[in-house]
């Protein structure tokens, strides 16, 4: 299984985006806004979930030029799916194997953007167990906005992907427990204060 994250994220009516600088702004990841969820098909019946969070990082936004520089970090051994026994098989070298790799990694490059400046999908190299692979986060919402407490503009979103998770070498259960891997991404980040 697998989990990640990406650029910001937020709530609010932003129709327009809110950025009046030209120029790339860096944003850092807000850890009480985001988290990574996963989800996958257990015996052809039910749907085990789980949550990883807080996720760390940066990302850096041009919207003139559309262009953007994603790289988080991942601390898998947060992960939660509220079932005890099920989070610790998880950790086991056959799946997740969070003793010798307790962090995955998400760097991303190649961004896309709407009419508007939004970004729509983010495409880079998400790094679990040592493998990395080739992943695309689609934003389901985007939107920026002034948040007044902070004083500073925060974007963010929920983006969606699928990862196959034997791809990473996580293959116990299959073919019972599907190899498909839906992920949810909640995002916030918060543009540095105006100086």
């Amino acid at each position: 299984m697998a989990a990640v994250a990406i650029a910001c994220a937020s709530s609010g009516p932003a129709p327009a985006l809110a950025q009046s600088v030209a120029g790339p702004v860096t944003y850092q990841l807000d850890p009480d806004h985001t988290f990574a969820t996963f989800e996958v098909l257990h015996f052809g019946t039910s749907t085990l979930r789980g949550r990883i969070g807080p996720i760390t990082g940066e990302v850096t936004i041009d919207r003139a030029a559309r262009t953007g520089d994603l790289r988080l970090r991942i601390p898998m051994t947060t992960l939660s799916t509220g079932v005890r026994l099920l989070d610790a098989r998880l950790k086991e070298p056959d799946l997740l194997a969070m003793a010798e790799y307790p962090e995955a990694y998400f760097v991303a490059t190649r961004f896309q953007f709407d009419a508007d400046g939004g970004v729509q999908d983010v495409r880079g190299e998400f790094t679990l167990r040592g493998v990395g692979e080739p992943l695309s986060l689609h934003a389901r919402t985007f939107a920026c906005r002034r948040d007044e407490r902070l004083q500073r503009e925060v974007c963010g979103g929920d983006f969606i992907g699928d990862a196959k998770r034997g791809r990473f070498g996580a293959t116990f259960g299959e073919p019972f427990v599907s190899d498909d891997v839906h992920l949810v991404v909640q995002v916030e980040a918060i543009a540095p204060s105006a100086r």
